[in-house]
């Protein structure tokens, strides 16, 4: 998908399904996580469940959104059985999964490439300074090891997605770094789909006790991103997170072209309902908006697939060739 002067914004119709809230990384701001031991994992039956209830909801796209569990646990491998587990299930059901689960191993990504469409992590911000504030307890989120996970998925063409955290204590030149990481990484892969601006917006379980970003930012920041990246990369904004719909707006003359994934939950930011399609539609369209789903694979990246991913890919496309750009 490139960027244009085209009036079309995009969205992903998903489920987001939760292997386990568990994670050993304490982020001050974070509104997701339980502690080790206190979050009971989603059994295979659940998830079977959940899907069957999605026939013919028109979702496309099943998230597959974990907490972290610590590299060297006795339950890491569990942990990442159950993610592939899902990932094929999702697949058997005629969805496809996209998943986000912090950091893995090379290896762990290769074995889950073959039953995602598209993956992820976000690099939230690379200034080493959050190490010694919100990111003091939370080892994986070194700069360095979120670096990684983007070479190896660029290495092994995986389509991908990554953002940036707004609010939590860095700088603007601090974005504009991280934003320069990113296109240097996309210059020599050519496999980040997106980037995700994503503004810190508090909520009832983190402990950190800060205001949420500034959404008068945001604007500026999106044209300023929209310079640094190369214009195939989508820039995507949780409107969920901007309720303000002249900002919302905004940030699509600014330069913002896709919504992110629209579910029944936002998981991360539990506190912010995801606003319904047809409310989004009477913000957009009379300002000249179209507002149409999407995959969770971008159609310059299906090539890049294994062959049983390209065959349920191309499904989707020719059911709704004329909706899913």
């Amino acid at each position: 998908m490139l960027v244009s002067d085209s009036r079309t914004v995009t969205y992903s119709p998903a489920y987001t399904l939760v292997p386990t809230y568990e994670c050993f990384n304490r982020c001050t701001y974070c509104n997701f996580r339980a502690d080790p031991g206190q979050s009971p994992w989603l059994t295979l039956s659940d998830a079977e469940h959940k899907l069957r209830l999605l026939q013919h909801q028109g979702v496309s796209e099943i998230l597959i959104l974990s907490g972290e569990v610590h590299p060297h646990s006795s339950q890491r491998q569990s942990w990442f059985q159950r993610i592939y587990d899902l990932g094929e299930l999702a697949l058997d059901w005629g969805f496809l999964p996209h998943t986000n689960a912090g950091p893995l191993s090379c290896e762990e990504m290769r074995s889950l490439q073959q039953v995602n469409v598209s993956m992820g992590i976000m690099l939230e911000q690379l200034t080493p300074q959050l190490l010694k504030t919100v990111h003091r307890q939370a080892p994986s989120k070194l700069p360095e090891v979120r670096l990684q996970q983007l070479r190896w998925a660029g290495e092994l063409k995986i389509p991908f997605t990554t953002g940036l955290l707004l609010g939590i204590g860095e700088t603007p030149t601090d974005w504009w770094e991280t934003l320069a990481a990113i296109a240097q990484l996309h210059s020599n892969y050519g496999h980040i789909q997106e980037v995700i601006l994503q503004p810190y917006s508090p909520g009832t379980h983190q402990s950190w006790d800060s205001p949420a970003f500034d959404l008068y930012q945001l604007p500026d920041l999106i044209v300023k991103a929209r310079q640094i990246l190369p214009p195939e990369i989508a820039l995507q904004i949780p409107p969920n997170l901007i309720p303000d719909s002249h900002w919302l707006l905004a940030c699509l003359e600014a330069g913002a072209r896709d919504l992110g994934g629209i579910s029944p939950k936002d998981e991360v930011n539990p506190n912010y309902p995801h606003p319904k399609i047809q409310k989004l539609r009477q913000i957009l369209e009379p300002a000249g908006w179209q507002l149409l789903p999407r995959l969770p694979v971008y159609p310059q990246y299906d090539t890049w697939l294994p062959e049983q991913l390209q065959v349920a890919v191309k499904q989707w496309r020719r059911k709704a060739i004329h909706l899913f750009p």
